[in-house]
């Protein structure tokens, strides 16, 4: 059999821009402005680089980008007052905090301190349980970004077998509610599930969002098995240097897959987009 078809993550997630950009263009003619603010605190360099590309990502689509920068010692309680403003303020159409948060703070506290309808990331418990009704649109980015690449294939969802690795509050877990909306049929995988890898070898499609490298290798998949890599971990490529690899033995598992997403390019890409897309349906909504 070929080797599979490396879905493009970055091509799709330009057409989601473009449809953005046309999108916020159509607001501005009507006088509404999009824009979205976003939260730093403490000055880690991963978060940091996200920002700045968020804000280019931002001025390309012609949204207003406001990063709000907090030292690493700010209390939880001015972070809380913060979103609180932002909450009220008519102009802010989304909201999202950049992760991760000092150790004094409780992410999830935070996250919950967002209004429901500018959480454009999809983490207030609200819009992650919004996706057991069937809904698209302000639901957590990288699971849309997943189900993105899955329905660009052109694979049919109904009744296929997914098998989803990992099974974390705002990636596996949504991902697999959204598949089951789809009609396929899901096992979702912890580190505590028995004899993952005959799962994984009886699926139709494979999502792994573990955040382990080089979990998935080719005596895990079946030939033709579409395989969705959602996982960003750095290690050492054995000359000093640091690269970025997701969770599936990409050279390897590209020989068995139909389709299989890169690491990175896949899903990195298309969750930027799909914030945008949160963003500006928020802005419409408003």
């Amino acid at each position: 059999m070929a080797e599979g078809i490396v879905i493009d993550g970055k091509a799709l997630a330009s057409k989601v821009r473009d449809q953005v950009r046309a999108d916020v263009e159509a607001l501005k003619g009507s006088n509404h402005q999009v824009r979205l603010d976003a939260i730093l605190v403490g000055g880690d360099q991963g978060a940091l680089l996200y920002a700045k590309n968020q804000a280019r990502a931002c001025e390309k689509v012609g949204m207003t980008y406001c990063l709000h920068e907090l030292n690493g010692d700010t209390r939880e309680a001015d972070v809380l007052d913060l979103i609180a403003q932002l909450n009220t303020e008519d102009a802010v159409t989304g909201i999202m905090v950049h992760m991760p948060l000092p150790s004094q703070m409780n992410a999830e506290t935070i996250q919950s301190a967002i209004a429901v309808n500018k959480d454009v990331e999809g983490v207030n418990p609200a819009n992650i349980g919004n996706v057991v009704f069937g809904r698209r649109s302000l639901v957590p980015c990288t699971a849309l970004a997943v189900m993105e690449l899955i329905e660009s294939t052109g694979v049919k969802l109904e009744g296929a077998n997914v098998v989803c690795v990992g099974a974390s509050r705002i990636v596996g877990k949504p991902v697999a509610v959204l598949l089951m909306q789809a009609e396929a049929t899901v096992i979702s995988t912890n580190h505590h599930t028995k004899d993952r890898p005959n799962l994984t070898r009886h699926a139709d499609i494979v999502v792994s969002a573990a955040g382990v490298p080089n979990l998935i290798g080719a005596d895990d998949i079946s030939e033709g098995t579409i395989v969705i890599d959602v996982g960003i971990n750095r290690i050492e490529n054995g000359e000093g240097k640091k690269i970025t690899v997701g969770d599936v033995d990409f050279d390897a598992v590209k020989e068995k897959a139909s389709y299989i997403s890169p690491v990175p390019g896949g899903v990195g890409p298309m969750t930027v987009a799909m914030l945008l897309r949160n963003t500006v349906q928020a802005a419409e909504r408003a």
